[in-house]
């Protein structure tokens, strides 16, 4: 049985320092992880609130998705939802969840239990026991304690049927306006149902909530791999990892021809799955003859940085007979870690030969092999 759903998102954000819900989380918008996880799950009909205005924002944050519409927001979040409310077109014995945008880690099983919870009851909302003990307290000092027995901490999702929850919130006649939605269902009489809620689904209100929010998304860890070479030239000096060697020779190439950062952009690009450089630079476009390297890597690091992702580590292999690499093996790993801003120990740089074996033994050119590992959200 399919279901309807709104997202209320037409707050201002002032406690977060700005507007939560275009902010990003994991390389997505706040916003879109409550949208895919409501669609996914199978609603029929997404209703997104949010603040007269933003309809671009929104677009942006939910480009690609299905099934959804935007609805202009009232001044409170009880005139936000009945508005989400009235724009909906489902039947009216339909569930319907309420949602707030800035809960973003909801997942499949919570929706599953809420939806599950209205085949018997009228309203359910999830909920997690309250664990810490309470104090009241005021001007820096502790008070009496409260007794926890019987306190649950309310989320959402929250769900209804669509008519009572609509009638519940035009009969409502509380001097305040509602906290949530299932304050207005008790007041109309409805029995609400409680259900196991999710530790993740936590509510982002303050700026350190997203540094919390950040460390609950599951990542996974990708490891991809580069590698480049360039023959040697006539030239008085050589760029290698970000760093220009006096050398009585110069790699040829349609850049800088610092092989060292083309492998390493690869193996960057390599390990999000986003082809190579080649693709990203192509070597018949003009614009980058002579360009320097170091634009390419961090191309390829605000690429990754888009999509939610960090570095983890890097690993360059340098090879080649000449020039040496040891005395500026150093400089080398400290201009890596600027460019790709990572500790000193999270970056590597190697040299070897081949024994005079091969194009890089016989001087006709050098090479370099590069592993990068990364995360990204999973």
């Amino acid at each position: 049985m399919s279901f309807s759903a709104i997202i209320v998102a037409a707050g201002t954000g002032s406690r977060a320092g700005e507007a939560k819900q275009w902010r990003r989380l994991g390389g997505r918008p706040v916003l879109r992880w409550s949208a895919e996880a409501l669609l996914s799950a199978g609603a029929s009909e997404l209703a997104v609130v949010i603040a007269p205005g933003a309809e671009a924002m929104a677009a942006d944050a939910l480009a690609g998705l299905e099934r959804w519409f935007t609805v202009p927001g009232g001044a409170t979040r009880a005139a936000s939802v009945q508005a989400g409310l009235n724009a909906l077109t489902a039947a009216p014995d339909a569930r319907v969840l309420i949602h707030d945008a800035a809960r973003p880690l909801l997942d499949a099983a919570t929706i599953a239990r809420v939806l599950a919870a209205l085949e018997q009851h009228e309203a359910a909302l999830p909920v997690l026991p309250v664990a810490d003990s309470l104090r009241r307290g005021a001007d820096d000092l502790m008070g009496a304690s409260i007794d926890r027995t019987g306190l649950w901490r309310a989320q959402t999702p929250q769900g209804f049927r669509l008519e009572a929850i609509r009638d519940a919130y035009a009969s409502w006649a509380g001097q305040a306006p509602p906290t949530d939605d299932v304050e207005v269902a008790r007041a109309a009489g409805r029995a609400v149902a409680m259900v196991a809620g999710d530790a993740r689904l936590m509510k982002l209100t303050f700026p350190e909530d997203f540094a919390m929010a950040e460390a609950l998304i599951p990542r996974q860890i990708r490891v991809g791999q580069g590698f480049d070479a360039h023959r040697w030239g006539p030239g008085t000096s050589v760029w290698l990892c970000g760093v220009e060697i006096p050398h009585d020779q110069t790699l040829i190439g349609h850049s800088d021809a610092d092989a060292g950062l083309h492998a390493l952009t690869d193996a960057v690009l390599g390990a999000m799955g986003d082809g190579d450089i080649g693709d990203h630079f192509p070597p018949t476009d003009p614009q980058w003859k002579g360009a320097a390297s170091d634009l390419f890597l961090i191309h390829a690091v605000e690429r990754l940085a888009a999509r939610g992702g960090r570095l983890v580590n890097v690993d360059v292999t340098l090879i080649c007979e000449r020039p040496k690499v040891k005395p500026h093996r150093q400089a080398m790993r400290e201009r890596l870690a600027d460019i790709l801003s990572l500790p000193l120990d999270a970056v590597s740089v190697k040299a070897t030969t081949t024994e005079a074996m091969g194009f890089t033994g016989r001087g006709e050119g050098l090479a370099a092999q590069a592993l990068a590992t990364i995360e990204l959200p999973a």
